[in-house]
C-alpha cells in the first residue's frame, strides 16, 4: 500500500509543477509596475507633452448660436397686436418667468379655447372645472344647469380657429393675466326639449369674435394658465 502511495504522490508532484510553469509562462509575473485596471470613469489627466501616450487633444469649445440667450422680446415679436401695449406686460412676464414663451402660450390658449367652448355645449362640468377659475366656472355651471333644467341642448361645431392673438398683458404681483382675442368660425344650434331649434343655424357657419382673459401664478409650479374672464366682441 505505502508503494502505491508514494507513486501517486510523485505522479501529482510533477503534475502540480507543470501547471505551476504553464501558468507562469503565459500570466508572466508581476513587477510592482504594472498598470491598475482601466477605470471608465475616472479622471484623465492631461498628459505634459514629451510623452508617448496617444491622446487626442479636442479643440477649445466654442460659442454657437443654441448657446446665446434669446432677448424676452424676441419670444414674443409678432404675437401681439400692434399698439395694444400688450408688450411692455409680455416682457415684465418674460423677466420674471424665463421660460415663458408668447407663441407656446397662444397653442396653448388655442387648445383651450376650443376645449371649454365644447364642453360648455355638451355640459361637461368635470373638464370646464380644470380650465376655468372659481368665479367663472361657476358662472357656466350655473347656465348648464339652466339649461338642463329646460330640457336645452347646444350642438357646437368648430370649423376653424382663424387667428388668436394677444391684446393685452401685464403682471400684478406674482399674477401673470394675458388677454387674446379669438377669431374662429362655428357652426352653433340650440334646441328645445323637442329637438327643435330655437337658436342658430345648423347649416350655418358663423364668425364668432371672443376676447378671454387668462391668468396664473408665475411663482407657483404648476404651469396652467385659467379663464378669469370673457367678453365677445
Amino acid at each position: 500500500m505505502s508503494d502505491v502511495f508514494d507513486i501517486y504522490t510523485v505522479i501529482f508532484l510533477v503534475l502540480a509543477v507543470f501547471i505551476f510553469l504553464r501558468l507562469r509562462s503565459v500570466l508572466g509575473t508581476r513587477t510592482g509596475h504594472e498598470r491598475p485596471p482601466y477605470d471608465p470613469y475616472s479622471r484623465r489627466e492631461t498628459p505634459t507633452p514629451g510623452t508617448s501616450d496617444n491622446v487626442v487633444t479636442l479643440p477649445p469649445r466654442t460659442d454657437s448660436p443654441l448657446d446665446v440667450p434669446v432677448p424676452p422680446a424676441e419670444r414674443f415679436k409678432g404675437t401681439y397686436e400692434p399698439g395694444s401695449g400688450a408688450e411692455k406686460g409680455l416682457g415684465e412676464i418674460a423677466s420674471v418667468d424665463p421660460s415663458f414663451d408668447a407663441q407656446v402660450f397662444l397653442q396653448g390658449a388655442r387648445a383651450a379655447y376650443e376645449m371649454i367652448v365644447t364642453a360648455y355645449a355638451t355640459g361637461d362640468t368635470k373638464t370646464l372645472k380644470g380650465l376655468l377659475s372659481k368665479d367663472v366656472y361657476e358662472s357656466f355651471a350655473a347656465t348648464i344647469a339652466d339649461r338642463e333644467r329646460r330640457g336645452e341642448t347646444v350642438e357646437t361645431t368648430f370649423v376653424s380657429i382663424d387667428k388668436a392673438t394677444i391684446r393685452g398683458a401685464e403682471l400684478n404681483g406674482s399674477t401673470a393675466e394675458i388677454e387674446v382675442r379669438f377669431a374662429s368660425q362655428l357652426v352653433t344650434v340650440t334646441r328645445d326639449r323637442a329637438g327643435a331649434v330655437i337658436d342658430g343655424d345648423p347649416e350655418k357657419v358663423v364668425e364668432v369674435i371672443d376676447i378671454w382673459a387668462f391668468a396664473r401664478d408665475v411663482g407657483s409650479r404648476d404651469p396652467n394658465w385659467k379663464l378669469i374672464r370673457t367678453e365677445s366682441a
